[in-house]
């Protein structure tokens, strides 16, 4: 293949990202009161060893009440900026690749067990649990307590907590931003009118469910640095009668797009126990065509894209910018890799690792 467009780079501000593979967020349930853990550097460590272009912290909490489980990792005071820096640390001395994170509060999702442990909701008043917030008294199971609706004090410090936790990931070294309003939470809440029945200025209309997660973005884009993308994930459906859908997306595309935003993330779903969603191989891909018909800034595409050159077909044929793996890096955290090696590549890998190509091949690494 000539010249493949996934492993072409790509400037979005002043970030240079050496191809178009993203590692997506991906909740690892393993920190300490918000802290990360050694887990964390591990699991991390493996995948900035990746050749990806990207890779992306999971859902970080912006309030200890925002986390989804107790044991989420958070960036709101300075034990769980230390526990993140050290993390950091131990990355960037052996690898050079681009890290963002995704900032994010969990809303009426929040206060539930590990996955391992059933992940259902856990009240309030036990162990490991709290009092979750939400736009409206909507509670995500019918059978769970309501969430407590914001009050407009109550969404001024969580606007702030955003921005504090923007200040923080920049003074760490962070080098991009993803404000998360998908897959059910905090921002998507507000985004949607299964969730949002206010009656003020923050729901009802379009552009009053926009609001708050634009003022969100604002926050977050006036106080990280200039020179460095801020991004917003988006689920372009709530796969629901009467939800969020990809008409509304393109619509909320356009106002982030509008006020500086440097790159959108198109997965779905998240919102309603009862969606209903036909999963197959670049299931999302759609979605993530239509947001980038409507914008100009670099589109992700995430959902089932497993094979090399499945990803390659998506970039060269227009359908998005980039695009976002998560299980399949798990399983195969050489994934970057192996997509080279098909696809007649070249890909950014350790020293340490030169090595293992088989001699006779065309060279694959390129080293730092």
């Amino acid at each position: 293949m000539l010249h493949p467009t996934l492993f072409t780079p790509l400037r979005i501000r002043e970030l240079e990202i050496e191809n178009r593979i993203v590692i997506a967020p991906m909740c690892q349930y393993s920190a300490l009161d918000g802290r990360m853990t050694d887990w964390h550097l591990i699991h991390l460590g493996q995948l900035a060893l990746s050749g990806a272009g990207l890779l992306t912290i999971e859902a970080t909490a912006v309030v200890p009440e925002g986390r989804i489980t107790y044991a989420d990792v958070g960036l709101y005071d300075d034990a769980t900026e230390l526990a993140m820096s050290k993390m950091l640390e131990g990355l960037r001395k052996w690898s050079n690749i681009p890290i963002a994170i995704q900032l994010a509060h969990a809303g009426r999702k929040a206060s539930t067990d590990v996955p391992w442990h059933g992940g259902k909701q856990i009240m309030k008043d036990n162990e490991n649990g709290w009092q979750t917030e939400a736009p409206s008294a909507i509670s995500f199971n019918p059978n769970n307590p309501a969430p407590a609706a914001l009050s407009r004090e109550r969404m001024d410090e969580l606007v702030h907590a955003f921005a504090s936790a923007a200040r923080r990931a920049d003074r760490i070294g962070i080098d991009a931003i993803q404000v998360h309003a998908a897959h059910g939470y905090l921002l998507h809440q507000f985004l949607s009118p299964l969730s949002n029945t206010r009656q003020d200025e923050y729901g009802g209309s379009l552009e009053n469910r926009m609001r708050f997660p634009l003022e969100v973005f604002d926050a977050v884009r006036r106080v990280f640095p200039v020179e460095k993308p801020v991004t917003v994930r988006v689920s372009a459906t709530d796969w629901h009668a009467g939800g969020w859908d990809i008409e509304q997306t393109v619509a909320f595309a356009k106002a982030i797009e509008a006020r500086g935003c440097d790159g959108i993330n198109v997965s779905s779903g998240g919102l309603h126990m009862d969606q209903h969603i036909t999963v197959s191989p670049s299931y999302q891909v759609p979605f993530a065509r239509a947001v980038k018909s409507a914008v100009k800034i670099p589109v992700v595409a995430v959902g089932l894209i497993t094979e090399p050159a499945q990803a390659e077909a998506i970039i060269a044929t227009g359908d998005a910018d980039l695009i976002g793996i998560a299980r399949a890096v798990i399983y195969d955290p050489r994934w970057p890799w192996h997509a080279a090696a098909a696809l007649g590549c070249e890909v950014s890998a350790a020293k340490q690792y030169l090595r293992c190509q088989l001699s006779g091949l065309k060279s694959l690494f390129r080293t730092y």
